[in-house]
């Protein structure tokens, strides 16, 4: 893990086949956990179509949506660091893992992930249109934007504990089944009112396919705001600083994340 940096990204980054690896990365993990866990809520619409699937339901989008994540994680850590989550990257950009540039990348393919996964599920439900994420009938706005904060501040602190922190070691091994686990438990607690998202990219790609923008800004700001306070105090809080080492190229590779 290299000492944390702040840094627009180098010309060769850009173009480096490591970095179009990872971003290609996270399109493909992206799209994983949309697919599956967007494909959990259509798959109960349809099962139960206008009858409420009730606590049996909530228990089984949560599990769509924590494994689905933790095979997307998996997949995609020793390549891009597994963020599949533009709130993640923003987190991981706000300590000074990442470059502003390759942060970039990472949005663009999460969310370009999250449209096609979007697109494929309506052709291949034979046209059904994405549900996403809304705020249920007599929550404000407010209580759902403040429940995001704190679920996505939760999945961030997950991250940084098990797959960022320098001093992880083997706890790196569980760490995309720690983070599927916190998805997973906050869809239980959240769901019911707001969806519970912690990732824009999950909101976005449905939002976009079946056009449903209602209270949609909650969705972005939240697990912005959330992630990016838990890469602050974690960063900050609990790693120390490490003393550089001096060579004359630094890679490209993830390792920088």
């Amino acid at each position: 893990m290299p000492p944390r940096r702040y840094a627009f990204g180098r010309a060769e980054e850009a173009t480096h086949p490591d970095s179009m690896r990872a971003t290609l990365s996270e399109f493909l993990s992206t799209f994983i956990f949309v697919f599956a866990g967007e494909g959990s809520i259509l798959a109960l619409n349809k099962l139960y179509r206008d009858k409420a699937p009730g606590a049996s339901g909530l228990a089984v989008v949560a599990l769509a949506h924590a494994l689905s994540l933790f095979v997307a994680v998996a997949a995609s850590m020793n390549i891009s660091g597994g963020h599949v989550n533009p709130a993640v990257t923003f987190g991981s950009l706000v300590g000074g893992r990442i470059s502003v540039l390759r942060a970039f990348y990472y949005w663009v393919a999460q969310l370009l992930g999250a449209v096609v996964a979007s697109l494929l599920l309506r052709l291949s439900t034979n046209g059904m249109r994405p549900i996403g994420l809304s705020v249920a009938p007599g929550v404000h706005e407010w209580n759902a934007l403040l429940m995001e904060i704190v679920m996505t501040f939760g999945l961030m602190y997950t991250v940084y504990a098990t797959n960022i922190d320098p001093r992880r070691g083997t706890l790196g091994t569980v760490a995309p089944l720690a983070i599927g686990f916190i998805v997973g438990a906050n869809i239980l607690v959240g769901g019911p009112f707001e969806g519970a998202s912690m990732n824009p990219a999950r909101a976005f790609g449905p939002a976009l396919v079946g056009w449903r923008w209602r209270n949609h800004w909650i969705y972005w700001l939240g697990p912005f705001i959330g992630a990016g306070l838990a890469g602050v105090i974690y960063e900050f809080g609990f790693i120390q600083p490490e003393v550089p080492v001096h060579t004359h190229h630094q890679p490209l590779a993830p390792e920088d994340y």
